[in-house]
């Protein structure tokens, strides 16, 4: 919805705290957003002493793969990543692998 101004109104006024597991599903969040959701999800899994992460951005048309690929090959303490398995997303998920916290 619009404000009278023309702003968008932002439906979540307030953060929203989010539980940090092993995955992420990046669907639930605007594209614009994307990139900040997904450093800030990595740092935090990363410090709750996750190894493994499977980030979920869907198959399409590649995209957004691309995008989580080209931030986790720019994060220093991501060792690796790969498509996910056919148990795993297939190639809508990439699990990436992140090197231990100091």
């Amino acid at each position: 919805m619009s404000s009278m101004t023309g702003e968008v109104d932002n439906p979540f006024p307030e953060p929203v705290e989010l539980e940090i597991t092993d995955s992420i599903d990046l669907h639930a969040f605007r594209p614009n957003d994307v990139r900040a959701v997904l450093m800030a999800y990595l740092e935090e899994a990363r410090a709750k002493g996750f190894r493994y992460v499977r980030i979920i951005h869907g198959k399409g048309i590649g995209v957004q793969r691309e995008l989580v690929r080209k931030v986790l090959g720019e994060t220093e303490f991501v060792k690796g990543f790969r498509s996910g398995d056919e148990f795993s997303g297939g190639w809508g998920a990439t699990i990436a692998e992140l090197t231990e916290s100091t």
